[in-house]
């Protein structure tokens, strides 16, 4: 049964052709067109949005969204990930917008980049080996309730024919897959809706509320400010903080799409792309940004696609769209992009992760640890602060766990009194190593066994130190024997120096 239950789980996601398998394959080719077209036309209200969040022009998120999705895919390392403008690094550089002007704006992004060029060189990447698996179903889970929560303000004080047009499109992208996935289901519902609401001339909201869609293609702009210090201390603790925030949910969503298509990505790669792909948007004027978890589960999920074809189409499509046919676009109903979100939104949550007998069955640290992580990122709609406070959670529990791990037990032979201590001994365990001892009523000699031991940090030296001195000061000779190689190395270098008697 697990054999053919592995067999059936790869034959979904066994499509993973690469570029050049893509351009001689009329369907693959026609596959990730489509999707590439599907992702830029839910770009669009995104985009006006997050230009708005931070204060800025909607063009300037707009034509961020297309530099960063074109640059992307071509140095990116995760293909098929959609990178634009996001409303987590909006939120994060709008008080510079907001306090310094335009020209500090760009500088930043522009420095953020760079930042995140030099964090990839120094291999921040690994860092991702270290996120448990509770945080990520945490961020998977998360993440959908804040795309369908960001749906919510579209569906309140809205003309009551939003809703059946809405409930259409859920069921168009549900009986589509039925039907053929020769053509993506949210780019069908798209069409169906938009026609609908031209032909029957219905007044309800559309793409061209959100904001006007510029008519001229991005130039060049060099930012006006002055190169010196006091220029760095303002653009400097926000161009560092967007570079983690632009990392961070890269390499989750990249994590993400990993397990989706059951392939491998270059994390590496993808941190300093993503620095590459900030600057190009800040030499043209962008707000920068970092991969889009709700836009990438459209064109991975919802369209299947799985080549670097459908991220470059996704920002060449998205500036004809707003340029040459801003009008037509405008036309489209916010109803149908509604819809299309909400249902990324319920097949991204882990439904399997909140079953009761899944939770009957999981550690509660575990379960813990994914809402924490859920609660954060809701409560902050920071993604970023959700998964950092997860770690946090799952490093306390983790260490509370294996604190009592370390044993110590006691025999007594003539006038030597030995001690074995067993298990991994850091600051949560070794804390209460000095208790363990019985100083006292030991002889006159006591030998401590740490064979069946590691010393992971200072802590646990400086506990064996605070035990010999205990000892000392009662005239008892303590032999410490079995130290491992890298424990030995680390007790001879730091036993006696680190001041605690």
């Amino acid at each position: 049964m697990p054999i053919g239950a592995k067999a059936i789980d790869r034959s979904r996601y066994r499509d993973n052709p690469s570029v050049l398998t893509a351009l001689r394959s009329p369907r693959i080719l026609t596959r990730e067109v489509l999707a590439g077209l599907v992702v830029a036309l839910a770009l669009i209200p995104e985009a006006i949005s997050f230009s708005i969040i931070a204060g800025v022009d909607p063009r300037v998120g707009l034509f961020s969204s297309f530099i960063m999705a074109v640059t992307i895919a071509f140095v990116g390392g995760r293909p098929a990930m959609i990178t634009a403008a996001t409303g987590a690094v909006a939120l994060v550089i709008a008080p510079i917008m907001r306090e310094h002007g335009f020209d500090y704006f760009i500088a930043t992004v522009l420095l953020a980049g760079v930042l995140q060029i030099v964090l990839a060189l120094f291999g921040v990447a690994k860092l991702m080996r270290f996120i448990p698996r509770s945080v990520m179903i945490g961020f998977v889970n998360s993440l959908a309730i804040l795309i369908f929560m960001a749906q919510i303000p579209h569906l309140v004080d809205v003309p009551w024919l939003v809703y059946p047009l809405v409930a259409a499109g859920l069921v168009i992208l549900w009986l589509m897959p039925k039907v053929t996935k020769v053509i993506p289901a949210p780019l069908v519902a798209i069409v169906v809706l938009s026609v609908i609401t031209v032909v029957f001339a219905l007044n309800v909201p559309t793409v061209s509320d959100q904001g006007e869609l510029p008519d001229s293609l991005p130039e060049l702009f060099f930012p006006d400010v002055p190169l010196n210090w006091e220029t760095l201390s303002i653009i400097g603790p926000v161009a560092l903080a967007m570079a983690l925030v632009g990392l961070m949910e890269s390499l989750m969503t990249a994590k993400l799409v990993d397990e989706i298509t059951d392939t491998h990505s270059d994390k590496t790669r993808e941190s300093w792309g993503q620095g590459v792909a900030n600057i190009a948007s800040g030499l043209f004027g962008g707000m920068g940004g970092c991969a889009m978890i709700g836009q990438t589960m459209i064109n991975v999920k919802a369209s299947r696609a799985r080549t670097r074809i459908s991220t470059f189409l996704a920002g060449v499509f998205l500036l004809i769209l707003v340029v040459v046919l801003g009008d037509t676009v405008g036309l489209i109903p916010m109803a149908a992009l509604v819809a299309v979100m909400i249902l990324v939104s319920v097949g991204t949550f882990d439904w399997h992760s909140i079953r009761p007998s899944t939770l009957k069955r999981m550690p509660k640290s575990e379960t813990a640890v994914m809402l924490a992580t859920v609660v954060v990122v809701v409560a902050t709609d920071n993604l970023a602060i959700g998964v950092i406070v997860g770690v946090v959670v799952a490093m306390v529990l983790f260490a509370r766990r294996v604190a009592h791990f370390a044993t110590v037990t006691r025999t007594v032979e003539g006038d030597t009194a030995h001690y074995r201590v067993i298990g991994e001994l850091f600051f949560a365990s070794s804390n209460d190593l000095t208790t363990q001892f019985e100083y006292t009523d030991d002889p006159e000699r006591v030998v401590i066994d740490m064979s069946g031991s590691h010393i992971w940090d200072a802590s646990t030296v400086a506990a064996l130190d605070s035990i010999t001195t205990k000892y000392e000061q009662r005239g008892t000779l303590v032999v410490i024997e079995g130290l491992n190689e890298a424990s030995s190395a680390m007790h001879s270098r730091l036993a006696g120096n680190l001041g605690g008697e």
